[in-house]
């Protein structure tokens, strides 16, 4: 039953992510009724015991049965009733319970095969560099990272995040299987070279159910013109997809240096890396704005980074959050129509307690991308510190449809959720993947272990965490995260505290 997905009526429940799926929305589930829930989808229409249940639910753990009663009642108010008016789940009186609704096994929780949206889904696929020039790299991972963000402000597509369609990069194409792991119709594949002042692109619109090319073309001209290009490869997609659009969404700010774009691609990826590559990309940051003053996606990636000092340095160091600050708001003020401007101008004013104008930049991020994964990360962060636990869920879990296979932070974020859900096994097991175990994150896997009695590995992942943070106390700490809600701090605080981290 580990590991399976599952697909009944409107739900998508995969038991290895964590998730369930409302005809494609995450909607927000705690871990031991998603543990019940898939031993139940795994054998339908089977009379599964008490005992079977509480074992599948509290493995190794005595409860009470009454426990068993009320995730039923969670879980029956979280279905709803079935197509035919009836309930997903039957009881069978002084036996145990049945679910009575047609399953069908979607195959091992890897991802793949998620569900389509309901609108027209795409990724595009890291274009290719076909020059013998390994530098050109950067240019064709701008180019896709470009195009993908192009793409994403548009409302009538779902697009998928760049981490996920970077995880291709190098792979023999498969266009069915990538489609079907990322959950989505469309695919754009091309490459891409420059030389002696020119650039040649090569594009190709893919359906991945039919295998048919809905669209191609070869762009050759000069290197000046890259964003033009850029722009008129996404309006033939949108046209494609979408028909011609009335209201296209509005221009975004384009570099005026070449030499200040090739900085900031190649800045923007050391960003969540360590401490050290954090200053090389500092240091790319400040030459990219002062070649070109304009160009804000440079003051937003160095606003992140001054922002990602301050945390690497265990802070608050009130120079990096104040210039922090003001880099942000003069990324914003030159393109007020960039959402990922607005996301990490929002997410800095959380820190400053600043609350309304944080909340309003966070909305107007969606407005203007409905698709940008990281702003619905972010939000999930600071929702759960106000407290507002089950919306946090929801935003990291939509983070994640949008961006399968993300940055580690988002598990981070994740694990963070989960323990303010009190689902602490979850917590556990997310933080404890490859992909977040070693970082800042160990302080919550420490409070989760903690909080279910596992002082003795709580303290184990507490001191380890102190070895990479050796000035960490938990009061600071709670002094400087954006707390809304005393009861949420609390939790928290009591995690720490019974893990052994310091006050």
């Amino acid at each position: 039953m580990q590991g399976s997905r599952f697909a009944f009526g409107p739900f998508v429940l995969d038991s290895a992510a964590g998730t369930l799926l409302r005809n494609d929305v995450p909607i927000a589930i705690g871990y031991r009724a998603l543990r019940l829930l898939a031993a139940l989808a795994a054998q339908p229409g089977e009379i599964l015991s008490k005992a079977e249940l509480m074992d599948a639910a509290w493995p190794g753990t005595s409860v009470e049965e009454g426990n068993l009663t009320v995730q039923i009642a969670q879980l029956r108010k979280l279905l709803g009733p079935a197509a035919d008016g009836g309930e997903w789940i039957s009881t069978v009186p002084r036996v145990g319970y049945r679910f009575t609704g047609v399953v069908e096994q979607l195959g091992s929780g890897k991802r793949n095969s998620l569900p389509l949206p309901g609108k027209p889904s795409i990724s595009v696929l890291p274009f290719v560099n076909v020059s013998n020039d390994p530098e050109q790299e950067i240019f064709a991972d701008g180019l896709t990272e470009d195009l993908i963000t192009d793409l994403s402000r548009h409302a009538g597509l779902f697009v998928i995040a760049r981490n996920s369609a970077f995880t291709y990069k190098g792979k023999a194409v498969d266009v069915r299987a990538i489609a079907e792991e990322l959950g989505v119709r469309y695919l754009l594949e091309g490459s891409a070279r420059h030389l002696a002042g020119r650039v040649r692109i090569n594009a190709q619109l893919v359906d991945a159910a039919s295998g048919e090319h809905l669209w191609a073309e070869r762009f050759d001209r000069s290197l000046d013109d890259i964003f033009a290009v850029q722009d008129e490869v996404t309006s033939k997609i949108v046209e494609a997809l979408l028909g011609r659009l009335r209201t296209p969404p509005p221009p975004r700010n384009r570099p005026k240096s070449l030499e200040a774009y090739d900085l900031c691609i190649r800045a923007r990826r050391l960003m969540d890396d360590s401490p050290q590559t954090a200053r090389e990309a500092h240091l790319m940051l400040t030459r990219a704005v002062s070649l070109d003053p304009d160009y804000a996606e440079a003051y937003r990636w160095l606003a992140i980074n001054h922002w990602m000092g301050w945390v690497h340095s265990g802070g608050p160091a009130e120079p990096a959050r104040t210039a922090a600050l003001e880099l942000a708001r003069k990324a914003v003020a030159i393109d007020p129509n960039d959402a990922g401007c607005r996301w990490v101008l929002a997410y800095l004013l959380a820190y400053e307690r600043s609350f309304a104008e944080a909340d309003a930049e966070f909305c107007r991020a969606i407005e203007l991308d409905p698709n940008e994964a990281d702003t619905y990360a972010a939000l999930s962060d600071i929702a759960v510190l106000a407290g507002r636990v089950e919306e946090g869920l929801e935003h990291i879990r939509k983070a994640f449809r949008l961006n399968p296979f993300p940055a580690s932070w988002y598990y981070l974020t994740l694990g963070q959720a989960q323990y303010a859900h009190r689902d602490y096994e979850a917590a556990v097991e997310t933080l404890r993947r490859d992909e977040t175990y070693r970082t800042s994150s160990r302080r919550f896997l420490a409070a989760s272990l903690a909080q279910l009695g596992r002082l003795e590995e709580a303290r184990a992942e507490a001191e380890l965490f102190l070895v990479a943070n050796p000035g960490f106390t938990t009061g600071h700490w709670a002094a400087t995260e954006p707390f809304r809600d005393a009861a949420t701090l609390e939790h928290f605080v009591d995690g720490y505290r019974k893990a052994g981290l310091p006050d």
